[in-house]
């Protein structure tokens, strides 16, 4: 933890730990919609540990407790999940090799790569990136056990409002960036993108679709470059 505190700084880390309590957050409403869904308690936590993917968990659950079969829930996180491919394309260097690299492939997500890549310096990114990858592994699971037992007391989970916190933290992470008017426009056109989708494609898709905005912030980037 002190090697962290040095490389990192208290702010990236207070950033991290947030991001990570949010997740843990988002968690227990995990565990606790499973548990109402007619899950075992222990089958969240599991999903938790080994797939480490909170869209594609969340749409697996909804698919089986709708009636679908668990075939097509597995394929439609796998496609909510295609998004890891790129991801895997931007920060080869910072998993490391062998064990460690099955092991920071495993920890991949939105997340650890938007702060593997928000720093300067391999040693910083390698460092950001197994810190929130440990992190949200640790919260993760741990609350989707929480859920799983409050599910056994509360019925009305989205009662709680549980879901809302997530994207609270993120909003306030990404604020600072829109200072920039590409990225600005370029967040608003995804967005847009995304609610446009969002009633008709599942959930999870609506990001990837998001991403073809993407190109907007390098034509402005460039065009500002040309000035």
């Amino acid at each position: 933890m002190r090697s962290l505190w040095k490389t990192l700084g208290s702010g990236p880390l207070r950033d991290i730990a947030l991001v990570c309590l949010a997740v843990g957050v988002i968690g227990v409403s995990y565990g606790a919609v499973a548990t109402t869904s007619g899950f075992a308690w222990w089958f969240p936590v599991l999903m938790g540990a080994l797939v480490l993917a909170a869209s594609s968990e969340f749409l697996f659950i909804g698919i089986v407790a709708a009636g679908g079969s668990p075939i097509a829930a597995l394929l439609a996180g796998l496609l909510v999940n295609a998004r890891h491919l790129p991801f895997g394309l931007a920060v080869p260097d910072v998993l490391g090799r062998g064990w460690r690299g099955l092991l920071g492939t495993h920890l991949m997500n939105d997340e650890t790569v938007v702060f593997a890549l928000s720093q300067d310096g391999m040693h910083r990114k390698r460092a950001a990136y197994w810190a929130c990858g440990l992190g949200i592994l640790a919260c993760w699971p741990a609350g989707a056990a929480l859920g799983a037992l409050l599910g056994t007391v509360v019925r009305d989970t989205g009662a709680l409002g549980l879901d809302a916190m997530f994207p609270a933290v993120i909003l306030a992470l990404i604020l600072p960036a829109m200072k920039e008017r590409a990225v600005r426009r370029t967040a608003l056109a995804g967005a847009a993108l995304a609610l446009a989708v969002t009633a008709f494609v599942p959930v999870g898709l609506p990001v990837l679709i998001a991403l073809a905005a993407l190109p907007l912030c390098t034509v402005r980037s460039r065009e500002g470059a040309v000035r």
